[in-house]
């Protein structure tokens, strides 16, 4: 039996920072890091981006922290590790190889995977998704020996891959069922804008069409759509969202319909135990209600919050307004606030033509978020001061 004062479980940036968090605090409690990836933690939202049109990509610049500082700071890592079991009362936890851990105190920071589309041909080769650095480095071997590339999806991965396809001169299509790019946070002539703005720089664009299936034998040959359309493609990307990992914790309190449900300590309802970034459902005390993001970002902040809370010689609410951006081309778009709902009122300043712009989104009378178009990061920290304002935060 290993005995651990704390196990953390996941080795993205949540569990790096959960580490980073607790031993900011606690310099001599024994930690362990478990995480399914044989890499060390990394900057996973890089892979959609210039890690993907790199020509020489280097792992080690991915790293974050650096694989010596686990080492540094005595950390025990098991990468390439699953846990098998988690019991909640007993405060173990069963690995692969067949070692339990017993803990005082753990953090779950499994992430998420990506949703996999209910439709026959999913199986086939070249049909792949883009999560990890493998699936990036199969993703460039194999884009440079197809004629045809499709992504599935009209979210930020989905526009990110298939921008940074289409910089590396390939052939890229882009399938989307709504009528616009990133439905899920943009007003319909913002939206209409970037669409555009995608197919200006020669991605073809199938807007309105929902998919029902992938066709050949063994290797994908032809994409098939619901309107009977059949189209050519030799590789598709599919991003069409992802699911948080929580099978570890299917059917305990500790799993829920939105996510892991957290306290503003990040701790779940059962004492000691935290769950953080993809998997945190938590409660939101600038917007209001309860929230759960699937950004890198957030997983980075809740982690360092989660691992000092878990010390007890710090107890920290974690209260941001919600931040994520992307880069699509040359295009760097920052998203502040609460998107899920769309707006019934749009303040547009500056031009879509020049690409310099920011849109501030209304509910009624009461200012919700903003969207900056190519803006200075002294903007970005402007409007999250102009959103408490606007809620009395």
């Amino acid at each position: 039996m290993i005995r651990r004062d704390y196990l953390i479980i996941g080795s993205g940036i949540g569990g790096a920072s959960a580490c980073q968090g607790i031993r900011r605090y606690d310099k001599r409690g024994s930690v362990t890091l478990v995480g399914a990836e044989v890499f060390p933690p990394y900057k996973r939202w890089i892979l959609s981006k210039s890690f993907l049109r790199e020509k020489s990509p280097q792992l080690k610049k991915l790293q974050e922290p650096v694989e010596r500082w686990f080492q540094t700071h005595k950390i025990e890592t098991r990468f390439g590790t699953v846990v098998t079991q988690f019991n909640i009362e007993r405060r173990l936890a069963v690995l692969t190889n067949g070692e339990t851990i017993e803990f005082n105190k753990a953090c779950l920071a499994m992430g998420s995977r990506p949703v996999r589309p209910p439709v026959a041909g999913v199986a086939l080769g070249n049909v792949i998704y883009l999560r990890t650095i493998r699936d990036a480095l199969a993703l460039r071997e194999m884009a440079s020996l197809e004629k045809t590339l499709m992504v599935v999806g009209g979210g930020l991965l989905a526009c990110e891959a298939a921008a940074s396809l289409r910089m590396m001169k390939m052939k890229v299509g882009l399938m989307h069922r709504d009528s616009y790019l990133l439905n899920r946070y943009l007003d319909a002539e913002t939206g209409a804008w970037l669409t555009e703005y995608f197919a200006k720089h020669g991605v073809t664009m199938l807007m309105g069409e929902s998919l029902n299936g992938f066709e050949g034998k063994t290797v994908l040959r032809n994409i098939q759509t619901k309107s009977g359309n059949r189209v050519p493609a030799g590789l598709a990307v599919i991003a069409c969202g992802a699911e948080p990992n929580l099978d570890l914790v299917r059917n305990t309190p500790l799993s829920g319909p939105h996510g892991s449900p957290v306290t503003e300590y990040l701790e779940t309802e059962e004492k000691g135990i935290y769950a953080i970034g993809d998997l945190a459902f938590y409660p939101d005390r600038i917007m209001g209600g309860m929230r759960r993001q699937t950004h890198w970002d957030n997983a980075r902040d809740q982690g360092f919050i989660a691992g000092a809370n878990m010390t007890g010689k710090k107890r920290i609410r974690y209260e941001q307004v919600p931040h994520f951006w992307t880069e699509m081309f040359d295009l760097r778009m920052d998203f502040v606030g609460d998107f899920s709902v769309l707006p019934t009122r749009v303040d547009c300043r500056g031009s879509y033509a020049k690409k310099k712009f920011i849109a501030r989104y209304y509910q009624a009378d009461k200012l919700r978020a903003i969207l900056l178009c190519q803006q200075p990061p002294r903007e970005v920290e402007s409007a999250k001061t102009q959103l408490r304002h606007a809620l009395g935060k």
